[in-house]
């Protein structure tokens, strides 16, 4: 299976993931997808964010909870369309 450096679903560094990454369905570590968007097989975001745009907004509006800067927040987003979950 290929390697990823970011989540295929929001671009998080999966270095940088405290849990390793999600899980798959057999408890196993995703080599595709961070534990804040995937565990047991399954995504973690809301069922209306179903597409790279509701990503966006999704991830920004949880970054600025996390006290980061909105500017900072909408430029980490950037690169969600041109991953693997979104691609048309």
């Amino acid at each position: 299976m290929k390697e990823y450096n970011f989540c295929q679903s929001c671009g998080f560094p999966l270095k940088k993931d405290k849990k390793g990454g999600g899980t798959e369905k057999d408890g196993a570590i995703s080599k595709k997808y961070c534990s804040m968007c995937y565990e047991n097989g399954d995504f973690l975001t809301p069922p209306e964010v179903d597409t790279a745009e509701k990503m966006q907004k999704f991830c920004i509006q949880e970054m600025k909870k996390d006290g980061m800067n909105g500017i900072f927040a909408w430029l980490a987003t950037r690169p969600i369309p041109k991953l693997e979950r979104w691609k048309k």
